[in-house]
């Protein structure tokens, strides 16, 4: 049996899987250790079921693995790309700016809304 490991999501049912990895052994009832390469030897190698899925050959499904960049905390961190387009969210009496984001390791479908300020 064989997995892709899941390093992040760029919406609802968008999965990005980086590569196929052999499962090792299964680590509880709904947990798999992964045999992830020396590269990602920061990345914890077990996951939850709902995060991998059976092989299935095609190249288009897969993106090339990235250098990973964690903080402190050790959490993904991603760097935007480019803004591509601003707008004004009304949340009660408060106007919120909004910023459309290109994320470094996603792709243009991929974009996000962001606060401008968390963007500065």
């Amino acid at each position: 049996m064989r997995g892709h490991a899941r390093f992040g999501q760029g919406g609802k049912l968008n999965p990005r899987y980086i590569s196929h990895y052999p499962v090792i052994a299964k680590v509880g009832a709904v947990a798999y250790r992964l045999g992830l390469p020396s590269e990602l030897d920061n990345v914890h190698d077990v996951f939850h079921i709902s995060m991998i899925r059976k092989y299935v050959v095609d190249p288009s499904y897969m993106i090339q693995p990235q250098e990973l960049e964690f903080t402190s905390a050790m959490r993904f961190r991603d760097e935007p790309l480019q803004i591509v387009d601003q707008k004004i969210k009304k949340v009660r009496t408060k106007e919120v700016p909004l910023v459309k984001v290109v994320w470094r390791s996603q792709g243009v479908s991929d974009m996000t809304w962001e606060p401008e300020a968390e963007m500065l």
